[in-house]
């Protein structure tokens, strides 16, 4: 295995972004841990053999009561050749002071309201760790997705932020999908469900499809409907989006809504995006006459 890598940092610096960013590229990370239990993880650590997966692991203030003892634990175990790395994600006190306010929470070491002083109670304590980091992160004036993209381009590599986007149809009569990002009704379509030929048959079915697609109403629709897309999925990915649930919606989930989901899934997919084509409502399908009663 790889050399851990150690996660410290000032509260409100983006330690916890950072430590997700490196569990969404596949590391193992633990965080909070308590500091006496670091000598023996990172010894396990280092007795396992070479992986892919590497650990991150939060040791920070919260631990008020050992963090001190942090800086010299770590000298004694670089004397007896334990490998790791640390890296100390920091910010400035104005911008630590101005996040505490704007989530409303609570500084571990804080006392009597005063976020100011907790801030330099912690900065004191984690003074040594600093001194020790080999790598540094600056938070202020990142977001939390370019403080992510950052942890990733420096610790992991090239990470696949392809967006997975999810095609799916369904029925009105059946439900909303509240898994749905984006929502579009297509039952201003022309309905095969009226032409007794197509009516037992589904939007997967050439000739619904060719029914449904063939009307001036829907090329009209795709025309506006495929550059927005286009638009949208890379404002989506740039924001850190990693599945993207777009629902056509028709009446019954069976004809208008599969034969879009299926032609909108082409077109995406030819631009190389990752697509899945679901179509939630198939159970409810009807393929065959109702016997009369």
């Amino acid at each position: 295995m790889a050399a851990p890598l150690i996660v410290s940092g000032m509260s409100g610096s983006g330690k916890s972004t950072a430590l997700r960013a490196l569990e969404d590229a596949g590391w193992y990370c633990l965080d909070n841990l308590p500091v006496p239990l670091l000598p023996r993880l990172l010894e396990y650590a280092g007795e396992q053999a070479a992986g892919d997966r590497r650990l991150a692991v939060a040791v920070d203030a919260r631990d008020h009561q050992h963090i001190a003892e942090a800086a010299p634990l770590l000298d004694r175990l670089a004397g007896r050749d334990v490998p790791y790395e640390l890296l100390f994600v920091d910010a400035s006190d104005e911008t630590l002071v101005r996040r505490f306010k704007e989530t409303r929470r609570r500084h571990p070491l804080e006392v009597e309201g005063n976020v100011r002083d907790a801030i330099g109670r912690e900065r004191a304590l984690l003074a040594p760790l600093r001194a020790h980091a080999d790598h540094r992160i600056e938070t202020d004036g990142l977001s939390v997705h370019d403080l992510k993209r950052l942890v990733q381009q420096r610790f992991v590599g090239p990470v696949d932020r392809d967006l997975r986007i999810n095609l799916l149809s369904f029925g009105f009569r059946h439900g909303l999908p509240t898994e749905a990002d984006l929502v579009f009704d297509v039952r201003f379509l022309r309905n095969p469900h009226f032409v007794p030929e197509l009516r037992y048959r589904t939007g997967l079915d050439a000739a619904v499809a060719g029914h449904v697609l063939g009307h001036d109403n829907t090329q009209a629709f795709l025309a506006h409907l495929l550059p927005l897309l286009q638009l949208l999925v890379p404002l989506y990915r740039d924001e850190g989006k990693v599945y993207l649930t777009i629902a056509f919606g028709c009446t019954g989930g069976q004809h208008r809504s599969v034969a879009i989901a299926e032609r909108v899934g082409r077109a995406l997919a030819s631009e190389g995006l990752a697509i899945r084509v679901e179509h939630r409502d198939e159970p409810h399908w009807s393929l065959t006459p109702t016997p009369e009663t």
